[in-house]
């Protein structure tokens, strides 16, 4: 599982004419592949949440989301999956089935919910007009702890 993560100042995502808005907090992009699973969605929640890249008095970026009672939206976005590694045409592959990433996307959401944060969403896998102002700009890839590890193999040459 893989999030981008915007520190924004303010975000909306409108779908079929609704839209879903936040002011200070984060835009989280989340990506689940064919390898992701519950516990992956829950840790991966629980990191992001507690990301200490907002502000503090002096600021250093040393703050969470729920240190400075932000919100979150968040939206699905497969795409973050894409291997580009042949040709010119991204590939899926790596992306779990709609049903099974609709799952799992709901439990990060639930999971976000649950750890305090005022929580917008998206509508899973329908076409979506996104606006943000990046606050610092500051934006991050995080991954789940497993695919942390996974990719740090991959970057040394080794399989995971």
């Amino acid at each position: 599982m893989v999030t981008v993560v915007q520190r924004v100042s303010k975000a909306s995502v409108t779908t079929e004419g609704k839209a879903a808005k936040i002011d200070s907090g984060l835009l989280i992009f989340l990506g689940i592949g064919r390898e992701d699973d519950a516990d992956d969605a829950l840790a991966l929640a629980e990191k992001v949440v507690h990301l200490r890249i907002f502000e503090d008095e002096k600021g250093k970026m040393n703050r969470s989301l729920l240190d400075i009672r932000g919100q979150a939206l968040v939206v699905s976005q497969f795409t973050l999956l894409a291997n580009l590694g042949r040709g010119r045409r991204p590939s899926f592959e790596a992306a779990a089935p709609p049903e099974r990433a609709e799952e799992l996307y709901d439990r990060f959401v639930e999971k976000v919910r649950s750890l305090g944060v005022p929580t917008q969403t998206g509508v899973f896998g329908a076409f979506m007009n996104i606006e943000l102002t990046n606050a610092g700009p500051v934006t991050l890839m995080v991954h789940s702890p497993d695919k942390d590890r996974q990719e740090k193999s991959r970057r040394k040459g080794h399989q995971p």
